[in-house]
């Protein structure tokens, strides 16, 4: 079976390291490790991963600077996994645009579903629109097609299927798709975010 994805995963512990890269691995990823920031920018360049899971506090380059990077330079999607959620750090994650804010300890029962769901998404997105029409033939907006991604990934269903369930579910809720997608995805973020916020 091929690999569910290409991760960078970077942290200077050497120890978090070890852990995030067997658990991905186990769980069917292919990881790039990297224990800085400069080495985790030279991996995205030469590997070009699909995700990265970004330690924020770092020596050197910190998570952030090689967030900017894979931003505006690799087009590579991230999200973080720190010990800090205080208001800063959580603003600062959010205007560089991250998937997802996890927080340590590192446990692999939540990181990996978090990483499945952060594919499942970019899988979502990068869809072309015009693979998934609505009934009247308008291209489906970002918000339904990534709702769709998420019921075919947490029922193992094909799109088709997946649209139809969302559409039953919005019409027995009495609400337009639209907004039935905007409330699922409203709750998915919720459930994601830090306790502690």
């Amino acid at each position: 079976m091929g690999s569910k994805g290409k991760i960078l995963v970077v942290d200077d512990d050497r120890l978090v390291l070890a852990t995030l890269a067997h658990g991905l691995s186990q769980a069917g990823y292919e990881v790039i490790d990297a224990d800085n920031g400069d080495e985790a920018i030279l991996q995205a360049r030469e590997r070009r991963p699909d995700l990265a899971l970004l330690d924020i506090r770092m020596e050197g380059k910190s998570g952030f600077d090689v967030a900017a990077y894979l931003r505006d330079h690799g087009a590579v999607p991230f999200m973080f996994l720190s010990a800090f959620s205080d208001a800063a750090t959580v603003a600062q994650v959010q205007a560089l645009g991250a998937l997802d804010h996890l927080i340590k300890p590192v446990d692999m029962q939540q990181i990996v579903p978090a990483v499945e769901a952060a594919f499942a998404r970019l899988r979502a997105a990068a869809r072309p629109a015009n693979e998934a029409l609505v009934a009247h033939g308008d291209p489906l907006s970002d918000v339904v097609a990534i709702a769709i991604g998420i019921v075919m990934h947490r029922y193992s269903l094909a799109r088709a299927p997946a649209l139809d369930k969302l559409r039953k579910l919005a019409e027995s809720q009495g609400r337009t798709l639209e907004a039935e997608c905007e409330r699922m995805l409203a709750a998915v973020e919720l459930l994601s975010a830090p306790a502690s916020l």
